[in-house]
């Protein structure tokens, strides 16, 4: 659209910048650095009509040599600010008020801004990242260069792998969200954003959550959809990789450095597969829990079950017949409260009794990610050849040897 460039004297000093609307009898400009400037006394020096695209926030100019990318917000921290009559978080940004307010980003690439949710990650349903794989999939396939989706940081991981199984890639699909929200002075949202936006254009083709690699503004880590988690309730490097090293490091200034293996950009044709069986549970188990709970599920019609157990992948021997009756029309699938580590159910005779009794070994998976994998599964294959998947590696959410010495093993 066409929109007024003004240059104007004003406190003595020139100001330069695209003439966005306001009250009468006074000019705001939005400068190059991407900041607006608001006065009542001023002389205009000159005026042109330019070309621009327009957001909700404001004028944002695109650069032809520029490659375009897809932000979708779901809202979360990073969409959030301090409600200072009560102290409270709340999700109030919109996607475009999110990049407008990180002038860096016009250096990086051109944005295409949407809203698609505005709600904290608490509220993330199934059937919320259906409509999300879809919007993701329409984006790639009207051919931007990535697409980044903003995302609150609780459940990003339960989200990231919903479209990890779901959406087949060959462009960077990145997840990203801030631990403290964008209007405070120690917000991690804009060197997130930053370094989201550099992944989105590198040569990955697949679905990672970019976050914070330490606790100060240095780097961010990018890490597989399937195999990262937040492990911590509030510190800036939250996630972390399980059981596989980040695919790599991704610096402000646009600077990358890959660790593990990855798939690549253009390695895989874009196809979408978005059926999702939400009658699933994950059940995490505890000393004393009756198996009671098994049958409550199963009599609700839940024919997906995965178990949280201890150690190697434990439940008590108590929920040996009852696992077997369920098992004979059911996906049962065990992983572990320890999540460093893999499953093995032949060490220990309880092990042995829950694979008799029809329970598939999780592998290395995650608990969440095996949640996801099963609701997945059951949505598009028949029984059968879903439990024969589940123990196979699809997107990158099993390895079959688990080493020492990871980086993602050092705590905090």
């Amino acid at each position: 659209m066409r929109a007024k460039k003004a240059r104007i004297m004003a406190k003595g000093r020139i100001f330069e910048g695209i003439v966005l609307p306001s009250e009468k009898e006074k000019i705001v400009l939005k400068l190059d650095s991407g900041y607006n400037v608001g006065f009542h006394d001023y002389e205009v020096i000159e005026e042109e009509e330019i070309e621009i695209t327009f957001t909700e926030a404001g004028y944002a100019r695109k650069k032809e040599d520029l490659p375009e990318i897809k932000v979708i917000s779901t809202g979360g921290t990073i969409a959030s600010k301090v409600d200072y009559s009560t102290g409270a978080v709340t999700s109030q940004f919109s996607a475009e008020e999110i990049v407008s307010d990180i002038p860096e980003l016009a250096e990086i690439c051109n944005i295409d801004a949407e809203l698609l949710y505005n709600i904290l990650s608490e509220n993330m349903k199934p059937e919320y990242w259906v409509k999300l794989a879809r919007r993701v999939y329409g984006a790639v396939r009207d051919g931007y260069e990535g697409a980044i989706v903003t995302h609150g940081t609780d459940t990003m991981h339960y989200s990231a792998s919903a479209l990890a199984f779901m959406l087949r890639t060959p462009v960077p699909v990145v997840f990203v969200g801030a631990q403290r929200s964008s209007d405070r002075p120690s917000s991690d949202a804009a060197v997130n954003m930053i370094c989201s936006a550099h992944t989105s254009l590198s040569d990955l083709g697949e679905v990672v959550v970019v976050m914070h690699g330490s606790t100060s503004d240095e780097f961010c880590h990018i890490h597989r959809g399937v195999k990262v988690r937040k492990n911590h309730t509030s510190r800036r490097d939250a996630f972390q990789s399980v059981n596989y090293p980040p695919l790599g490091k991704v610096w402000p200034d646009g600077k990358m450095e890959w660790i593990g293996e990855r798939m690549k950009r253009g390695e895989r044709e874009l196809e979408l597969f978005d059926r999702l069986e939400e009658r699933v549970i994950l059940i995490k188990f505890y000393p004393g829990l009756s198996p009671e709970i098994l049958d409550f599920y199963y009599e609700k019609g839940f024919r997906g079950f995965v178990l949280e157990g201890t150690g190697l992948g434990h439940v008590s021997t108590d929920w040996v017949e009852t696992v077997k009756r369920v098992a004979e029309d059911s996906l049962v699938v065990m992983t572990s409260q320890c999540l460093w580590g893999r499953v093995c159910d032949r060490v220990y005779d309880t092990g042995r009794y829950l694979l008799k009794a029809g329970v598939v070994e999780g592998e290395d998976i995650l608990p969440e990610v095996a949640l996801i994998k099963v609701m997945w599964l059951l949505g598009n294959f028949e029984l059968d050849e879903a439990k024969r998947l589940v123990r196979e590696n699809l997107v990158g959410e099993i390895n079959y040897r688990t080493g020492y010495g990871m980086e993602s093993q050092r705590g905090f």
